[in-house]
Parts: structure tokens; sequence; C-alpha cells
């Protein structure tokens, strides 16, 4: 065994190597948000979309478009408005009147990577259009089925709920987000590094420096990460303490949780442990693999009772106390 994960180590390291050339061409453009960068490729390593909430001027769209810039990949930004249409997003049927047939025109979806910018702005019928091709990496338009490239990846950015002119996503959308990421304001000395770089008429660019067929060959060496029996365990136990918290000896949080994790949160922590290890040179997954994406997997699926938020209790307090209860192997 220890020979395989060795050959699988010297492996990762020679398939990671164009995640250097993707951190260079994103350090151009964005400064710090170093949790939302690791995220962004954590996605992008585990085939897993990803949901970027925080408040306006945070970089969350410069990010995601840096991201985008870099990969030499079709990308589409979606800018979600109160007046979108579904087949503003999948696309629909075309009439032409001189032949008296109708053709099938395309929506932005069949992109590598979409951009869906304030995705919360739209009501719950056009955030649904995304489903089926989160989901089944398929979109239906009419009586048709149409596949979407191998490389898709929607990278959906939000404000918070509380914000005037936005609607609540689906659950069944949330849940097909493998990650939802916060972030904050940056620091002192990060804002003055913005300053510095943004305060000018001539913004930098990111470049082109890696191919679709680098991250699909990245993602293939990923899948193959050792994950021990132990850890899986651990994860199990992670994301059944969510809906049985007494079994954990956290009887207290048990009337603030009207849901739990899905098994899909099962799935994908253990994925985006994967791709975390993968990212920092490892055939193998840990425990702290699993602690650095496990509050971006979980922090979305816990919903919260009524008496949670009367007193003030969130869904990361939630996480955090299950970490903290769940014994590590």
């Amino acid at each position: 065994m220890d020979s395989e994960i060795s050959k699988l180590n010297q492996k990762i390291q020679q398939d990671a190597l164009f995640l250097q050339d993707l951190r260079r061409e994103i350090g151009k453009v964005v400064v710090g948000q170093e949790d939302l960068i690791n995220a962004l490729l954590v996605g992008l390593i585990a085939n897993g979309h990803v949901l970027v909430e925080g408040v306006p001027g945070l970089a969350k769209t410069l990010t995601v478009k840096t991201l985008a810039s870099a990969i030499s990949a079709a990308f589409q930004r979606i800018q979600f408005t109160p007046d979108l249409l579904p087949a503003d997003i999948v696309g629909t049927l075309v009439f032409n009147p001189k032949e008296n047939t109708f053709s099938v025109r395309k929506g932005p979806i069949f992109a590598n990577i979409i951009l869906a910018d304030e995705i919360n702005r739209a009501p719950a019928k056009v955030q649904s259009a995304l489903l089926e091709g989160m989901q089944e990496r398929q979109v239906t338009i009419s009586d048709s089925t149409f596949r979407l490239p191998e490389l898709f990846m929607v990278l959906a950015t939000e404000n918070p709920i509380e914000q005037e002119g936005t609607y609540p996503l689906p659950e069944a959308q949330v849940d097909r987000f493998m990650l939802k990421v916060n972030i904050t304001y940056p620091s002192k000395q990060e804002e003055a590094r913005v300053l510095e770089l943004m305060a000018r008429q001539t913004l930098p660019q990111a470049s082109s420096a890696v191919t679709v067929e680098q991250v699909l060959k990245a993602r293939q060496t990923a899948d193959i990460i050792y994950v021990d029996d132990k850890i899986k365990n651990y994860v199990l136990d992670l994301v059944i303490a969510t809906r049985e918290p007494e079994k954990h000896g956290l009887e207290k949080m048990k009337p603030w949780i009207n849901y739990g994790a899905s098994p899909r949160a099962t799935i994908y922590m253990v994925q985006a442990a994967k791709a975390y290890a993968f990212i920092n040179g490892r055939g193998y997954v840990t425990p702290e693999d699993i602690k650095a994406v496990g509050f971006d997997v979980l922090r979305h699926r816990v919903l919260l009772t009524y008496e949670a938020e009367a007193e003030n209790i969130t869904s990361e307090d939630i996480v955090k106390g299950i970490f903290e209860a769940v014994e590590v192997p």
C-alpha cells in the first residue's frame, strides 16, 4: 500500500503542476480571498458547483471571471434579474417561417464555466432552470435532450438574503451546490494592495494558462486518491450528526435543526476532500482534509427551526459544534 501511495503522490505532483499557473494568473488580478480561491479549485477538480455569498464589492464576480479567463474554456456570464426567463438560460425553439420548421437555439448554459451572477435576484422558476443541468449534466428543450460539455461548472454568486430585492434559493437547488463559501471584508493590508492594483484606468488581466484537458486529467487522478474506511466512517458520523445530534452528546442542538444534511453531503464531502488532497499533492485523504472542506459542504445543508433563528443560532454554529463533538479518527 505504501509503495502505491508513493507512486500516486508522484503522479499527483506531476498532474497538479498546472495549478501553479492557475494560481499565478488569478493572483495577477485578485488580492487575498484565499478561502474563495481554494474552494473554486476544489470545485473545479471535484467536478462540483460552488455558491459564493457575500455583500457587494468583495470581488466575488471578479474572482470567478478571472478563474474562467485563466482556463482555455468556453465561458458565459448570466446576470440574474427579476425579469429573466428560463429560456434565457437553457435556450428555446425558434420558428423559421420560410421552411415552416422549428430549430433549437441553445442558451448560455451550453458552456464549460457558467457564472450565475447574483443568482438570488431572479424568481424560483428561473433559478430552477439550472437544476437539470447542474445534476444530470443535460438540458431538455421541448422534447429533445442535449448533453452539456464534459467540463461543466456553475459558479454562482449571491448577496445575503436579507438585502432588498432578493429571493431565497430553492432548497433542491442549494443542495446541488457542492460548496457554499461565505466571504468577508479583506484586512487593511489586503485592501491597501487592492487600492494600489485597482485604482487606475487600466486594470490587470489574467491570461489563459490552463487547458480543459489538464483539468479533466486532474479529475481522473483525484478520483483514485485513497480514502481509508476510518475516514469514510468519520464523514458518515459528521453527516448523520446533523440529523441525529443527540447520538453525539449534542441534545441541545436537536430543537434547532429542522432538517439535516442529505446523503449528497456525504458524497460531496469525500469528493471535495479528495480534490483538496490533490491540490496539496497527496495521494490519500486525512481528517484535516475533511475539516478543511467540511464547513463549505455542510453550512447550506443544515436547515434551522424558528427556535434557532429566535435564539440567533446559525447553521455555522451547528456545524462547528458537530465538528467539535464528533471523534476524529
